[in-house]
């Protein structure tokens, strides 16, 4: 039995997403040609989303670039390690599964009550960067949307207090792998309409997505809320990440305070100039959502 969608979605649906991942990639230089990228495929909407993308402007850029599907099987109790390959193989997409028990590893060193996130997260990274090594492949892409990286902006604020989300390029320490996330400028509620139209075989993470009272999936409905009652606030806190004014803040190493010259407030808003921000806020959104 093939696990390859039978639907084909609205040509509507798939074209604001990969508009918005074009501008992404655009924007910070993410595929360059001849680049080989590896695109982590856990079985969610994201990454299924993800590789659709790719698979789509693989066949049109104007840049040439190859493509190699990874999974990384953490050793999850009942995970169905027929549907990846099957899906995979029926769509022609070259692929390798990585067979690694962290599941076992998070379980033990992980105490009751406490999230498994951090854990998994940093030993799926390094499983990650070490088989993309083995690829020769110069890029790893991830799934994550616009609501992954403005959870994490709140996520940081609001528990480490720090300003800090996620990179949409970004070189590991060591310098030998760069994880690029086209997706950065894409609504999740864009994807969600995708998957569901193109019916993936979701594989559910019964990791960390079986824990209660995560304060990421409270940080996520707050957001939810906010672009429920202000349609747009979403992308415009999304566009002031890429519109910093240091002498603003208070961030002593980022900006000489004590040595800069006035600045006066000209970095302040007028009514008119936010007015106008809002509005150029909601017109990109009605691109992308």
């Amino acid at each position: 039995m093939s696990h390859l969608p039978s639907t084909t979605p609205p040509p509507n649906l798939f074209r604001p997403i990969v508009r918005g991942a074009a501008r992404a990639i655009a924007d910070f230089d993410m595929i360059e040609d001849g680049d080989r990228v590896m695109v982590c495929l856990s079985g969610g909407k994201d990454s299924y989303t993800l590789l659709d993308v790719l698979l789509h402007l693989q066949k049109r850029a104007p840049i040439r670039f190859g493509l190699v599907a990874v999974n990384l099987d953490q050793g999850q109790p009942g995970f169905p390690k027929h549907v990846l390959p099957e899906y995979l193989s029926a769509l022609g997409v070259e692929y390798s599964i990585l067979e690694r028990d962290t599941y076992r590893t998070v379980q033990a060193k992980t105490a009751p009550g406490q999230t498994t996130c951090t854990l998994c997260s940093r030993l799926r990274r390094g499983h990650l960067y070490a088989h993309a090594r083995r690829l020769g492949a110069s890029k790893i892409a991830l799934g994550h949307h616009r609501e992954d990286i403005l959870e994490t902006l709140f996520m940081n604020m609001f528990f480490g207090a720090r300003l800090k989300a996620m990179a949409p390029r970004l070189t590991s320490d060591d310098g030998s792998n760069v994880v690029i996330r086209p997706l950065a400028y894409v609504p999740e509620a864009a994807i969600v309409r995708y998957a569901e139209a193109r019916a993936f075989p979701i594989i559910p993470c019964t990791l960390c997505g079986a824990q209660p009272n995560l304060q990421r999936v409270v940080v996520g409905e707050m957001l939810a809320g906010w672009e429920r009652e202000h349609p747009g606030r979403l992308n415009n806190i999304l566009r002031s990440l890429g519109r910093v004014t240091p002498s603003h803040l208070l961030d002593r190493e980022l900006y000489d305070f004590a040595g800069a010259a006035a600045d006066g407030d000209t970095a302040f808003d007028t009514e008119a100039l936010a007015e106008r921000e809002f509005l150029v806020g909601l017109e990109e959104l009605a691109v992308l959502d």
